[in-house]
C-alpha cells in the first residue's frame, strides 16, 4: 500500500463520524458504520447528510488507492439518490472507480443496510492533483 492509500483510509472524518474502513485492492473500498438513535434526523430515520458522508468516504478512499505517492486527488462532482430510509443498524458503502484517466475518474458506489437492501446510491467525479 503505498503512502497515499494510507492517507485515504486513515482520514480524521472518519474517526470522528465512525466510519470503519475494511481493507481494499486498488480502486475499491467497503466503508461502513453502525447507526442508532444519535444519527436519526427530526423524522427518527438516519440523517441523509450521513449517508452521503459515508458514500464520499468510500468513493474517495476507492480513487484515492489508485494514486501514486506525488498525487492527491479533489471531488469535482457527487450525486447520490436515496431509495429507502434507515433508522438503525449497519450501512455499508461499496465503491468502485469505473474510470480513470491521467486526471479524471469517475466513481459509482452503493450504499445498503444490513439486511443487503440498497438505500442509496452514489457517483461522483474525481480529478487528480499533483502534490
Amino acid at each position: 500500500m503505498s503512502e497515499s492509500s494510507f492517507e485515504f483510509s486513515e482520514a480524521p472524518i472518519s474517526r470522528l463520524v465512525g466510519f470503519d474502513v475494511e481493507p481494499g485492492p486498488p480502486g475499491e473500498a467497503t466503508v461502513g458504520i453502525q447507526c442508532d438513535r444519535r444519527h436519526h434526523n427530526p423524522m427518527a430515520r438516519v440523517h441523509g447528510g450521513l449517508i452521503a458522508a459515508l458514500a464520499d468516504a468510500a468513493m474517495g478512499i476507492a480513487f484515492g488507492r489508485t494514486l501514486v505517492d506525488d498525487q492527491d486527488f479533489s471531488t469535482i462532482e457527487m450525486k447520490i439518490n436515496f431509495i429507502r430510509p434507515v433508522r438503525e443498524g449497519r450501512i455499508l458503502a461499496k465503491a468502485k472507480v469505473v474510470e480513470r484517466g491521467l486526471r479524471i475518474g469517475f466513481v459509482d458506489c452503493e450504499i445498503t443496510n444490513d439486511r443487503g437492501k440498497r438505500i442509496a446510491t452514489a457517483t461522483s467525479t474525481c480529478t487528480v492533483i499533483s502534490k
